[in-house]
């Protein structure tokens, strides 16, 4: 059974910063894609920072900002957030992809507040 831990969230100020961390366990045949999404409060779910086979893949609103890296023995995904703005208040969600298993894991999200 594939379970997926998001962890880090919390409240600042705008211009701080956050690293979230991800942790997946369990058995994952093939990953196609990890990463991280985001949910904004009143708006539908988009993506934030992921890595694909093809490479990683950012949102423009949060490129410059933010970085995603992955550390394969520890089964772990982070995303350091930095000069956080008002905007970048949402729930975060990491995701996973097994690609063999055709099968997509969700996390139960960390909220991140940011304040002016």
């Amino acid at each position: 059974q594939v379970q997926v831990v998001e962890s880090g969230g919390g409240s600042v100020q705008a211009g701080g910063s956050l690293r979230l961390t991800c942790t997946v366990s369990g058995t994952i045949f093939s990953i196609n894609r990890m990463g991280w999404y985001r949910q904004p409060p009143g708006k539908e779910r988009e993506l934030a920072a992921v890595l694909t086979g093809g490479g990683t893949i950012y949102a423009d609103s949060v490129k410059g900002r933010f970085t995603i890296w992955k550390d394969n023995a520890k089964n772990t995904v982070y995303l350091q957030m930095n000069s956080l703005r008002p905007e970048d208040t949402a729930v975060y969600y990491c995701v996973v992809d097994d690609k063999s298993a055709q099968a997509e894991y969700w996390g139960q999200g960390t909220q991140v507040a940011v304040s002016s």
